[in-house]
């Protein structure tokens, strides 16, 4: 008898960051002595006919929004069938950006890893097991923290020593953006740590103008920085403007983080808009969805690189030979690392968890090979829906 899906729980809960706030005018999170900012996650378990669960922990409201309107159509299917599901979940959400099909297809493939007592990096194909890792920051503030282009600098330093071999700059926010300081961050970091680091900048689309990401672009050339990330105000979306800055600008461009799934990410490769490819298994439909990507970028040639840390990340990198780094985010020399405490285990995603190789391992365990803290996220329980 094949197993068949039998109830899904959707869980929202919240933590705290300590010292942690937005700058004004902005909405990317900095450090703020004695600000404290709540954030929302949402947890998933898949129970199965055969007992087993498929646990994964991370999503937000829109994409829960769309597990809503799936899950009722997934109790009663064959937990394995995760190809399918795609599929019909794709044309399902067709009219919205499918962010929800993630977190429920990366809890499919880790109750498929436990089934079969493997994890899923060797489901998918074991490539790697050691992960060499960049430093990935937070934004700038004016607290003492990130506040100048000599404290990056000093962070560096810090994450050198440490033996990270490469350091990404996100560059400052809302009311405090000033292509003038970016581009003079990047120049103080290049000119300490260049010869050392592979540098990797990303203004997450903070910049006005096709204009100032050039300036910022040029700084970068002066440098031979690994890669220019969602540098301006098109959102990260326009194929045309990035594929202009391409032909203005020597330093690699890597875009496709805020577009969703498998031939927008083509497309914007095809019209030479990106030379490095973004890739995320939660916004882009799941392990399923980011492994077609990886297959895309690898058959023209390039490489993926994907975005933020996470148990999921870390399994497809494994499996995949056309990639670079591991994105330890996001991190700030006083300020807490933003992700969630939900791992019971030895898991970690913390500036310190990286190994003196400058690498981080990946789970051995079945499925994700992480433990949940259920305790913890119980805990701190706003809100759940059940599928049955």
């Amino acid at each position: 008898m094949p197993p068949r899906i039998e109830r899904i729980e959707m869980i929202e809960f919240s933590y705290e960051l300590s010292d942690v706030g937005t700058p004004p005018g902005g909405f990317d999170i900095i450090y703020d002595p004695g600000t404290t900012t709540k954030r929302k996650l949402f947890a998933i378990r898949v129970e199965v006919s055969d007992g087993l669960l498929g646990e994964y922990v991370g999503g937000n409201s829109p994409g829960a929004a769309q597990i809503n309107m799936f899950a009722d159509y997934l109790v009663g299917k064959n937990p394995l069938e995760r190809e399918r599901h795609w599929s019909e979940l794709k044309r399902a959400l067709r009219k919205y950006d499918r962010m929800g099909i993630g977190p429920i297809d990366i809890a499919l493939w880790d109750y498929a890893g436990k089934r079969y007592d493997a994890p899923i990096h060797e489901l998918l194909g074991t490539y790697r097991e050691r992960l060499p890792t960049y430093a990935s920051t937070y934004q700038g503030d004016q607290s003492g923290g990130l506040d100048s282009p000599e404290a990056y600098a000093d962070f560096a330093e810090e994450c050198l020593e440490m033996g990270y071999p490469a350091f990404k700059v996100h560059g400052w926010d809302g009311d405090w953006r000033d292509p003038d300081l970016l581009a003079a961050t990047v120049r103080v970091v290049g000119d300490r740590v260049g010869d050392e680091m592979d540098l990797m900048v990303d203004p997450a689309c903070d910049l006005d103008t096709w204009a100032e990401a050039r300036q910022v672009g040029q700084a970068c050339d002066e440098y031979g920085y690994l890669w220019y990330e969602d540098p301006y105000r098109d959102g990260g979306i326009s194929q045309h403007g990035h594929r202009k800055l391409r032909q203005a600008l020597d330093t690699p461009i890597l875009q496709t983080e805020h577009i969703r799934g498998l031939e927008p990410h083509t497309d914007f490769v095809a019209s030479e808009a990106t030379d490095f490819v973004r890739v995320d298994p939660e916004y882009d439909a799941g392990i399923t969805g980011a492994m077609k990507v990886v297959g895309v970028a690898e058959g023209l040639g390039l490489d993926v690189e994907f975005h933020a840390p996470g148990p999921a990340q870390r399994h497809c990198i494994a499996a995949t030979r056309n990639t670079n780094y591991y994105e330890m985010a996001l991190v700030h020399p006083v300020a807490p690392n933003t992700t969630p405490p939900v791992y019971a285990g030895e898991y970690r995603d913390e500036l310190d968890a990286i190994e003196d190789d400058g690498t981080v391992r990946v789970p051995s365990g079945p499925g994700l090979g992480v433990d949940f803290d259920w305790d913890y996220i119980e805990a701190n329980a706003t809100g759940r829906r059940e599928y049955r």
